[in-house]
């Protein structure tokens, strides 16, 4: 690693915990400014205001005037072997010179391909090469922003035969090479171990917890088969206990629920969000079984064809 990556190793270490956050939603939009509800942080997609005017980016403007603020995005494509988008680094360098977010994220993943945007966070295959291209990119990203980029791990439903690094451990390598910084979904490590068939428990303990800036919880759907990462309902009783671990591990770091679909009234949402407080301070009182995790999921119906970790690409 260059002088550079330490750098941003002590920028992430230092970075603040602003306490337990909200998805900034627009059905939400006005609750928020004519109440000024009480609540920690808000993060938003940074696709929904890069190229927009009007209303959503003065509401934005507001938002970050009252409350601190993270920029969390979608179509960085850090996994693609495309070139790097640099007019959509460059908006998204643009929109964090106006927000000040607290940091900047995006997710493990590549969005498409011959510059066609998929609009899905898909898998990449873990293996030294990826490593390596990947890690590359990441020093790229940074220094074009000229701040460290916080990376999430993806909800996955398969298994690439070419893989041959387990996921925590490449998320570990790429912290130690780039000195970027971890989202830790808990959501997406409980539905990936399902559908990948390995243990949740062991996944979030390997992994370089002073490098973890910030963590999502999320429902899902149960499928029976597989897990679907919906975030369209509340978190599973099963995610909550792996946050509790995940909290104790980290020390605590700032946490934020994702509702996406069927998105509830704000006091609604913010209720489930401050549910975090009771396992914040259940610590001990878990005991973190792989096998009992997943006997104790609900299962309800598959409303979509999906394909399942079994499928051999």
């Amino acid at each position: 690693m260059n002088k550079t990556g330490d750098n941003y190793i002590n920028i992430i270490k230092s970075l603040p915990d602003p306490g337990l956050g909200l998805g900034l939603r627009s059905k939400h939009f006005n609750h928020i400014l004519e109440l000024n509800p009480a609540v920690d942080w808000l993060e938003v997609i940074s696709e929904n205001f890069m190229d927009s005017g009007g209303r959503p980016r003065y509401v934005l403007r507001q938002i970050a005037e009252r409350y601190p603020v993270v920029m969390h995005g979608v179509s960085l494509s850090i996994g693609s072997t495309d070139p790097l988008n640099k007019e959509y680094l460059t908006k998204l360098k643009r929109l964090a010179g106006e927000v000040k977010p607290l940091w900047i994220s995006d997710h493990l993943c590549w969005t498409g391909v011959n510059s066609l945007n998929t609009h899905d966070l898909l898998p990449v295959v873990l293996n030294d090469e990826s490593l390596k291209h990947i890690c590359t990119r990441i020093n790229q990203v940074q220094d074009f922003l000229a701040r460290p980029v916080v990376f999430e791990n993806p909800s996955t439903y398969l298994t690439f035969k070419q893989s041959t690094i387990n996921e925590w451990d490449f998320l570990r390598y790429m912290t130690e090479e780039t000195g970027c910084g971890l989202l830790l979904d808990v959501n997406n490590v409980y539905v990936s171990g399902f559908n990948n068939d390995f243990d949740p428990v062991h996944y979030i303990r390997q992994l370089p917890h002073d490098r973890i800036v910030q963590m999502h919880i999320a429902g899902h759907q149960h499928c029976g088969t597989h897990i679907i990462d919906t975030h369209d309902r509340q978190v599973a009783h099963d995610v909550w206990k792996l946050f509790t671990l995940a909290w104790q591990l980290t020390g605590g770091v700032a946490t934020l629920l994702e509702w996406d679909g069927n998105i509830p009234e704000f006091d609604v949402y913010h209720a489930e969000l401050l549910k975090a407080k009771q396992y914040m301070s259940s610590i001990g009182s878990f005991v973190f079984d792989a096998e009992e995790l997943a006997a104790d999921s609900e299962v309800v119906s598959n409303p979509v064809n999906f394909l399942v970790n079994n499928v051999n690409w």
